[in-house]
């Protein structure tokens, strides 16, 4: 991008190559910051202009990182609570040095990717982008409609909205249209934009202070052990392979037969879950939206500074109070405990237990593992006395397994918080978390499909995209109406998510270290180095959790996963290659 002359408005335009007025606006905010930077005042100014890292904050924080977190403070307590904390650190690592290529070149970087490193990964990028697009909005328009059917609107006494078919559809095309207009909001200048920052700043704070709130209440309480809640803080690599917290004190009082079955049972689970939150820190649509909100901002290098002090603040610090919180409120009602009805021997009293009907089957499957081929010929009576009959260990690890929602925490922390504020404290966090992550979703896969299509500038194409994905989410209404599966949608999608960001990663580690690119703006000596490093472990992370997730589907009992998945990385892996082969380079775009 050419530097601005102060005296015209006319600059480059990043987004259609060409010329473009700069509105006063932009130029107003390129002289505050560049006097900013010239006293050293630069704290005030970042506050004042800050923008895309809130939009990366309210797509992070959605039905995913909320599912993520609940299930890492059921399997692992306040043990899990590193793994956040460490994908976030190279999540910023990764959109920092985005920032960094998209703000010192002003080009659009699908554009660079495909002409400069490999088109394969352009395109691969870009379709990756608007599949998860698709796939994330789904549960988040689900997450929106329970916040307030179970919570919100259930106040009171209330009786919620029902599982009314005709309902559904109509508080969904609320949330689309509303979405929508919401996302139209962004794409104007002036006073319209600053509404639509300031409604997505609300939106997070008001998530941040629920989750936030409730800690602070079960620190009130007496219920928070600090002791462990550091400890959790520290990364331990063991539990990949290992279950986590007091359940792996409770798996090591079993016998090895029985140590074998439950070890066996939860790492499929937890690891599983640990994937999800790790792709929910930072998904390959995220990485997509950075450099293209920056750039719609008329964003250049005087802005670099401005980038990383907004992903640190606007992103990453709601993200890590927001999950820590959740994992240490889940921690505290769920993890490694059960009630006395199910702990009991007698099954008359087990079996009136609220989890008995969830960890029968694999209470089951346990009593079968006992009785090996006697199994079949077993009556059911005595199958049900040799479960009351297993070790209370046994069925806190069965319980662990169960799947929990925001909903359920809500009514188990009601003692603590009271039943009322329980319920509008979780409604307004979830509703904020879903329904914030629906207007990115939106925004994101109109400027993806206006790409794809070769019209960056396109206000109709735009228009599309966002309806493509505002549909493809409204349509949970046919396709996922199961609620045992809703909430576990976030899960199974972050899983395919998590499979995709190598992509991104990789991608932009070679843009970073390219000089056709970058040119003179290439990091040199210890800063190159620097960013190569930590650019590095984010790649290995990201490909470490692919490589897991794959191994989970190759594990599953159905095969079919594995086999198109496999297929599909196979098949992308020779375009890759095929791309660097035959790739032409073209003459470095100023």
């Amino acid at each position: 991008m050419s530097e601005s002359n102060p005296s015209s408005n006319v600059e480059a335009n990043p987004l259609t190559g060409g010329e473009a007025v700069v509105s006063d606006k932009v130029l107003a905010d390129r002289a505050m910051l560049q006097k900013a930077q010239a006293e050293g005042k630069t704290l005030g100014t970042y506050i004042k202009l800050s923008g895309p890292g809130w939009l990366q904050s309210a797509i992070t924080l959605g039905g995913g990182s909320l599912a993520g977190s609940l299930f890492l403070g059921v399997m692992g307590g306040t043990s899990m609570l590193w793994l956040q904390l460490v994908a976030i650190v190279l999540g910023v690592v990764m959109l920092s040095a985005i920032s960094y290529v998209t703000l010192s070149t002003g080009r659009r970087p699908f554009e660079a990717i495909n002409n400069e490193i490999n088109p394969a990964l352009g395109w691969g990028w870009i379709i990756a982008t608007v599949l998860a697009n698709m796939i994330f909005c789904m549960p988040q328009f689900s997450l929106c409609y329970d916040a307030l059917d179970k919570n919100l609107l259930s106040l009171g006494g209330g009786e919620g909205l029902g599982d009314s078919r005709g309902v559904r559809w109509a508080v969904t095309m609320v949330l689309f249209f509303a979405a929508g207009f919401i996302v139209l909001l962004n794409t104007k200048q002036g006073r319209a934009a600053k509404v639509f920052d300031i409604f997505l700043k609300t939106l997070i704070g008001m998530v941040v202070i629920c989750f936030f709130g409730v800690a602070i209440l079960l620190l009130a309480k007496g219920q928070l052990n600090f002791a462990s809640i550091f400890a959790g803080l520290i990364p331990d690599l063991t539990q990949f392979v290992r279950p986590a917290g007091d359940l792996r004190e409770s798996v090591a009082n079993l016998s090895p037969e029985a140590s074998s079955f439950w070890t066996g049972r939860l790492m499929g689970t937890q690891r599983s879950v640990m994937i999800s939150a790790i792709a929910t820190a930072v998904g390959i649509n995220m990485t997509f939206l950075l450099p293209y909100s920056m750039l719609a901002r008329g964003w250049d290098k005087t802005f670099r500074g401005l980038a990383r002090f907004d992903l640190s603040t606007g992103m990453a610090i709601p993200f890590v109070l927001v999950t820590s919180c959740v994992v240490i409120a889940s921690a505290s009602s769920f993890h490694n405990k059960i009630d006395d009805q199910l702990a009991s021997s007698d099954v008359a009293v087990m079996q009136t237990s609220p989890l008995f009907e969830k960890v029968k089957g694999d209470l089951t499957a346990r009593v079968d593992s006992t009785l090996g081929a006697d199994a079949e010929s077993t009556d059911e009576a005595t199958k049900l006395q040799m479960m009351a009959d297993l070790p209370k260990d046994e069925k806190l690890l069965a319980a662990a397994l169960v799947k929990r929602n925001a909903f359920e925490l809500s009514q188990t922390l009601a003692p603590l918080l009271g039943a009322e504020r329980a319920k509008l404290i979780f409604g307004l966090g979830v509703f904020g978390m879903g329904f914030s992550t629906i207007i990115i979703l939106m925004l994101i896969n109109g400027y993806a499909i206006r790409e794809m299509f070769g019209r960056p500038n396109s206000q109709t194409i735009f228009i599309v995209g966002v309806l493509i994905a505002g549909a493809s989410g409204a349509s949970w209404v046919e396709l996922w109406t199961d609620p045992d599966k809703k909430f576990w949608l976030a899960i199974l999608a972050s899983t395919f998510a998590v499979m995709l960001l190598p992509i991104a990663y990789f991608t932009f580690f070679l843009m970073m270290n390219s000089r056709e690119i970058l040119g003179d703006d290439r990091p040199t000596g210890g800063h190159r180095l620097g960013w190569n490093v930590f650019m590095g472990l984010a790649v290995i992370g990201a490909t470490a959790s692919a490589g897991v997730a794959l191994y989970e589907k190759y594990m599953a009992p159905d095969p079919l996963s594995f086999r198109i998945v496999a297929f599909i990385w196979v098949a992308y892996a020779i375009a890759v290659a095929l791309g660097f082969a035959l790739k032409k380079k073209t003459p470095r775009t100023t």
